[in-house]
This record gives C-alpha cells, structure tokens and sequence, in this order.
C-alpha cells in the first residue's frame, strides 16, 4: 500500500473509480477505502476532481525552474529536459495516468481540468521564450508558436502511451524527442533555415530540364526562394 496518507487516498479513489464510477464514489468513500477520515482527504484535496489530477503545481514548478536556468547556448536543451520533466512523471505513474485518461474521456470536469492545465504548461514555456526571443525578428510570434508545438508534440505522444499504442518507456522518450525535433526548429530561427544548402540527387539519364525542374521544386516554387543555390550530386 502506498506509503503517505495522500498516496492512498489517491490510490484508493482510482480503485473505486474504476469499480462503482467517478459519480458514484464519496468522498467519504474514498477517506474510508484508503484508511483515513474525510477531514484528512481535504487538507490535501479541495474535491474529488483534485484526487484524481496530477500534481501540476509541483510540475510547473520543476518545469518552471529548469527553464530559468537555460544560458542562450543550452535553450533547445532545456526545452527538451522541461517537457521530459513532465512526461517521466506521468510514466511514473503508470497505470494511475492510464486510469484518469479513461477517466477524462467520461467525466466532463475532469476533462475540463485537463484542458485547462495545458494552457498552462503553454504560458510556462510561452513566458521564457518570449523573454529569449523578443528581441528577434518576428521574436514573439516565435515564441507562441514554439511554446505551443512543444506542449502539442508532448501531449501527442503522451495520448499515445496513455492510450497503449506505445508500450514502454523509452519508445515514448524517444517519440517525444523526435516531435520536439519538429516544434523547436524555429527556436533557431529563420537564419539557421536559410543557411542550409539544398541538395538534390538526379538520375543518370535525366536531362536538363528535369533536372533544373527538380531543384526549382527542391527550392520551393518555379522560382526557387531568395535566390538561393543548391548543389547537385549525380548518381
């Protein structure tokens, strides 16, 4: 049995979720099953919604406090260490976060919670990188739209462990490395996109035209974009 009188209340509501119902259930119920009375259950939880939820504060905090630490060199790092600050605890909990997932797709306020907990995650990530990129061209639209792909591409792959479609831990980490590949690439900014060369490898027996179609299409349009050259490689 889990050790802290919060662990069993929260363990022993989940238990009774599952059995009788999330509506079905008391809160005295709950303070029974795990040992405890009902006056125990709300000094840690203000209801039974709050039971079943994570502990967001104490994740915000951690994921708060890793972010604040990145030096310009190490932001991609940190964004990436921030958003595996969240996804080890909800593997942690195993079949507990399984649990409230099904849960959340039946009861209207825990799934109302859950959303509403997201958008704080993005405000977290949106605050810091606003601070690391406001200064940049287009620096703010940036830093909504990298704050918003990381907390998107996280809870992709998420939903995909909590569903069961991913099995273990380290494809989910490695899954939630690859997406955040894709969100943080305009962290770098437009810069970094411009400077890499384009490279496009022909055929032996294409001609000209073919072969100046495919780098205009490589390019971008008809006309390429900004001039930019690309180097070709025959095979």
């Amino acid at each position: 049995m889990p050790a802290t009188a919060r662990d069993r209340l929260v363990a022993a509501a989940f238990e009774l979720f599952e059995g009788k119902g999330y509506d079905a259930t008391t809160v005295d119920e709950i303070a029974a099953r795990a040992g405890t009375g009902r006056s125990t259950f709300f000094r840690h939880f203000r209801g039974k919604e709050d039971v079943v939820l994570p502990d967001h504060e104490a994740l915000l905090g951690r994921v708060g406090g890793r972010l604040a630490t990145a030096s310009p060199a190490g932001r991609e790092v940190a964004l990436r260490e921030a958003a595996g600050i969240v996804l080890a605890h909800y593997l942690a909990e195993g079949p507990t976060a399984r649990a409230r997932y099904r849960l959340a797709s039946t009861v209207p306020a825990i799934r109302d919670r859950e959303i509403a907990s997201v958008q704080r995650y993005v405000r977290l990530f949106a605050q810091h990188v606003h601070g690391w990129l406001d200064a940049e061209p287009d620096g703010p639209l940036r830093a909504e739209l990298v704050a918003s792909a990381v907390v998107i591409g996280h809870n992709h792959v998420l939903r995909q462990w909590l569903r069961g479609e991913v099995d273990d831990a380290a494809t989910a980490e490695a899954l939630v490395d690859r997406a955040l590949g894709h969100a943080l690439a305009l962290l770098r900014g437009p810069a970094a996109t411009a400077s890499a060369p384009t490279i496009v490898i022909t055929g032996g027996e294409q001609d000209v035209e073919q072969v100046v179609r495919q780098v205009r299409e490589a390019l971008g349009g008809p006309h390429g974009k900004n001039g930019d050259a690309a180097d070709l490689g025959s095979s």
